[in-house]
């Protein structure tokens, strides 16, 4: 759905991105991380083809940013970090001009609004003044704005900024319902915890590059994750887990984060097969950190 290629973006002062390249599917919700100054919003302008790039290239659905920038408008929505809401005008009217604004005919903005409100579980509050509504609300409400035209990609920065516990996990079923409605969701963050409930990849982003070159795969509903560490490093845990069909997420000569099942017997068989290959068990689990784990083990592994 999204193909970057050797992309290089500058202000006049810094060289926010250099040779960025990653792809991201349809249908999925993609984590952009990575510390703040690294580059993640400028990304994501350059997706919504709000910037062009001094090279490189950007294509959503096929579609080239710099050559057909408008079409893409019609097939994304982007809520940036600092959003703005008309606080006079009623969650009704606010839906409304944002469908009035992607050029939904006025016939079917109704049900436009209507539609957009439900997803974001604010139809009880049509007639409320954007200006009333909590943090959590006004959140919903510019989500609903970015999706009242039924985007294909959905572009969010910093979306559970503010929130309180219960607004946040009310925003990761939003963007999962999202997700299964068949949208392809790209969420940029710098704090992980904010994405661990609904990311299945992540991309990491530092002084302006793909740290890995790629994005990382963090995990399939059916596959929960497993750490491994070992008490002594060694070479070859890697190539050990894999010719026993393991998958491995990532891993390095002390860790390893693998997709594996929850059966207690499979489980036992394979800390018996690591032990007796030599290698020295000191923690096997199930990952309740999975995004962190990946993170910290692609950045330790690009800076070694």
């Amino acid at each position: 759905m999204i193909e970057v290629r050797d992309l290089v973006y500058e202000y006049p002062s810094k060289r926010a991105l250099e040779h960025a390249s990653l792809s991201v599917p349809a249908k999925t919700i993609t984590a952009l991380v990575g510390p703040n100054g690294a580059g993640k919003t400028t990304l994501l302008r350059c997706l919504a083809a709000l910037e062009p790039p001094y090279s490189g290239s950007v294509t959503i659905a096929g579609l080239d940013t710099r050559e057909q920038p408008r079409r893409i408008h019609t097939l994304l929505g982007y809520l940036p970090d600092f959003f703005g809401l008309y606080d006079d005008l009623t969650v009704r009217r606010c839906l409304t001009y944002a469908a009035w604004s992607h050029g939904i005919a006025p016939v079917h903005t109704g049900a436009a609004v209507e539609k957009a409100a439900g997803r974001v579980s604010l139809s009880d509050r049509m007639e409320t003044k954007a200006g009333e509504l909590s943090r959590g609300l006004r959140q919903r409400l510019a989500i609903g704005q970015a999706i009242v035209h039924e985007p294909k990609v959905l572009l969010l920065d910093e979306p559970a900024a503010g929130l309180d516990p219960q607004a946040r996990r009310d925003l990761s079923t939003l963007l999962v319902s999202l997700k299964d409605a068949g949208m392809t969701l790209v969420v940029s963050s710098h704090i992980l915890a904010e994405l661990e409930d609904y990311c299945s990849a992540m991309i990491i982003i530092d002084n302006g590059r793909v740290v890995g070159g790629k994005s990382i795969t963090v995990r399939e509903d059916a596959k929960p994750r497993f750490l491994i560490e070992l008490a002594v490093a060694k070479t070859g845990l890697n190539g050990f887990l894999a010719a026993r069909g393991i998958e491995t997420v990532e891993s390095d000569d002390r860790h390893a984060l693998i997709a594996f099942t929850r059966e207690a017997a499979a489980a036992a068989k394979l800390i018996q097969d690591l032990v007796s290959g030599g290698f020295e068990v000191s923690r096997f689990g199930e990952s309740t950190k999975a995004l962190e784990d990946a993170y910290f083990a692609q950045v330790k592994q690009a800076r070694a």
